[in-house]
């Protein structure tokens, strides 16, 4: 971080802190009231019960079934709707990208640019980003899109980093389970209109409603988000709808449908090092069903199915400084997918444990269709290529949850068979140990795979050769933590974790170039530690810190713009003012070290030695009995900081942007 950010950062804390504390300390009367002791003032108690409650969740993406977080033993943190709401972000990569240990990579740098994710430096395609259950990964690529899902719809982000196939099968690096918004439970109906726009003509406008009639209760969302691009004319549009129905025929039977429609549009600019600009348009439809019978008081069945529709088209098109003719296309690939699937799941809860043990299968299709340009078709190219595969997966699994008095440990294991790669064993055991009223000590130990996608195996195209023999990576992973609260004032959280994985897909070129395949060939080591502490509000005032570091190291090196072993690193930053009445604001800053490797010399260099820093304040105000309008406004990159992973694509500097929220 550069000297003079240092100094523009702790001016900027110095004048907020001082700033909340004046408006926030109450008016002492007496002989005491020019004696504010801000350092020894005790929270009131309903901020700490407040504050303590909010730790107490139950989670569902563990073990498949409703535990309490204090007894899981992976490394897990929680994303509730009410944090969401509080930084005003517009894309869940946004919100992801402020948990210690989860590196987003952001595509352009845009307004809800598409990114990768990374977890504990695994690779994109070993993290599984699930919809309510769903997996949403890319056939194509492997890696997880999240771009496509409105942030608006979302309930809670579950996230487990480490291996968890042993509980959802192709998990190497960790899962990221996006749970959807309940429905209403009420007669008369209740929802929320919201607007905002910002710079460069950046707008985002959604409504959603709920409620229930008789035993049919419902959610319903549709939203728009446009811009016309902060950075050399990216733009970005998106239309999104979404539904869920309830239905309770009786008290131990739950059905639940959903479906919606998102089509994002990403214009990624100009890439004058490469002489080509690029476009991406998705086009994503999904139904989801799933009942909950509970049979007896001990026993509950669960299932489901899914549909899930995917179509990306990309293409690139050559620029006017480059011999052809200006806008005549390059290349455009266009990928077709779509998976079928369906899962049941038993929970038995009696006593001292909880058992799960389940079964699922998809299929998954997909076509893939590249279409080449005229300087392409002069070099021998033909001018389109189609290529169709398929896979078909199942899987088994049980875990079990044993209490023994203050420990709970959690042994799991899952057998999964796919028709291409054969079949994987991923067994786990982790352990808790309650040591105290808010402390908690964690440990476990998993296998863990991440199958090969079928655009890899399948390849496809003028540049890329397919593999039909690629295996799944696998490996193993450990991870021991503690949790803690501190006097009750400050909750700590520290985790050490190891990750070895084998049988690395790595690509490599091949005859004749600029041809390129994918392989199995050698393997990586991934080891770090995160940091974590939040506090209770103290005069409405709390503070959240995150550190995260992983160094891998790579078996093998295919080029020489490749690393064999390199180091990422994280800094984040909140500091939230809440009276919990009609005034909020949130500080944030966040910092990633990327460590890339020198950059070929057509490339522009990264930058990424310095904070980013962001500010959002709400002001609300109550219209009537039930209705309320908060107003907000967040300054983003308060500082103008340059911070870009490849230089191809340079963040936006400072930028401003305000709404409305109406609630009924």
């Amino acid at each position: 971080m550069k000297k003079r950010d240092i100094k523009r950062v702790a001016r900027f804390l110095a004048a907020s802190l001082t700033g909340f504390s004046l408006f926030c300390t109450p008016i002492v009367q007496g002989a005491e009231s020019g004696q504010a002791q801000l350092a020894m003032a005790a929270p009131a108690e309903e901020d700490l019960l407040m504050f303590w409650e909010e730790k107490e969740l139950y989670v569902q993406t563990a073990t498949r079934s409703e535990k309490p977080i204090f007894q899981v033993a992976e490394n897990m943190t929680v994303i509730t709707a009410k944090d969401i709401e509080a930084m005003n972000a517009h894309s869940i990569d946004e919100v992801l990208e402020r948990v210690p240990g989860l590196f987003v990579l952001f595509g352009t740098n845009e307004y809800l640019s598409s990114a990768q994710l990374i977890i504990q430096g695994s690779e994109p395609r070993h993290v599984t980003v699930l919809l309510d259950g769903m997996s949403v990964n890319s056939q194509s690529g492997g890696n997880g899109p999240t771009h496509f899902i409105p942030l608006r719809i979302v309930e809670r982000i579950e996230i487990i980093r480490g291996a968890a196939s042993s509980t959802w099968g192709s998990a190497l690096g960790g899962i990221v389970n996006i749970i959807t918004r309940r429905t209403g439970d009420n007669a008369m109906p209740n929802g929320m209109l919201s607007a905002s726009y910002g710079e460069a003509n950046s707008r985002d406008f959604a409504a959603e409603l709920r409620g229930k009639n008789g035993p049919a209760g419902y959610y319903l969302y549709a939203g728009q988000t446009n811009s016309d691009g902060l950075v050399n004319s990216r733009d970005f549009s998106r239309s999104s709808i979404f539904g869920k129905l309830l239905l309770t025929p009786n008290r131990d039977l739950d059905i639940t449908v959903s479906g919606g429609f998102s089509n994002p549009e990403q214009n990624n600019g100009a890439f004058p090092a490469m002489y080509v600009s690029g476009k991406g348009m998705l086009r994503d439809s999904f139904v989801n069903g799933a009942f909950e019978y509970r049979a007896t008081p001990e026993l509950t069945l669960r299932g489901g199915a899914h549909l899930n529709n995917y179509r990306f088209d990309q293409p690139v098109r050559f620029l006017l400084t480059y011999p052809p003719s200006p806008g005549q296309l390059r290349v455009q690939n266009i990928w077709d997918e779509q998976t079928l699937g369906a899962n049941l799941i038993a929970t038995w809860s009696s006593g001292f444990q909880t058992l799960t043990a389940g079964a699922e299968g998809s299929r998954a299709d997909l076509d893939q269709t590249i279409n080449v340009g005229p300087l392409s078709q002069s070099a021998g190219y033909p001018a389109t290529v189609q290529v169709h595969s398929r896979m078909d997966k199942w899987g088994i699994f049980a875990n079990d949850t044993l209490e023994f008095g203050p420990f709970a440990v959690t042994p799991g294991i899952r057998y999964d068979h796919d028709s291409i790669t054969g079949g994987f064993v991923s067994p786990s055991l982790g352990t808790t140990w309650e040591l105290g009223e808010h402390t908690v000590a964690r440990a476990s130990a998993a296998r863990g795979f991440t199958s090969p996608s079928l655009g890899t195996i399948a390849g496809g195209g003028p540049y890329y050769a397919a593999n039909s023999g690629l295996k799944a990576e696998y490996g193993w992973s450990y991870q021991a933590g503690i949790e803690s609260g501190l006097a009750d004032l400050i909750n700590l959280k520290a985790t050490l974790f190891r990750h070895e994985t084998n049988n690395a897909i790595v690509r490599v070129p091949t005859t004749p170039p600029p041809l390129t395949t994918s392989i199995n060939r050698g393997g990586a080591t991934r080891q770090g530690y995160e940091l974590e502490a939040d506090t209770v509000p103290l005069y409405n005032l709390s503070l959240k810190l995150g550190h995260a570091y992983a160094h891998v190291k790579n078996d093998t090196v295919t080029s020489n713009y490749d690393n064999p072993y390199y180091d990422l690193y994280s800094w984040l930053v909140g500091v939230k003012y809440d009276d919990r009445r009609s005034l909020s604001a949130l500080l944030t800053g966040r910092y990633i070290w990327w460590d890339f490797p020198p950059t070929m010399p057509a490339y522009p260099d990264p930058a990424y030695d310095t904070f980013i820093w962001d500010i959002t304040a709400t002001k609300k105000f109550r219209t009537g009995d039930s209705t309320t309008l908060d107003t907000f406004l967040t300054v983003h990159n308060i500082f103008s900081g340059n911070y870009t992973g490849s230089g191809l694509h340079p963040n936006p500097e400072r930028w401003f942007e305000g709404g409305l929220r109406f609630k009924f």
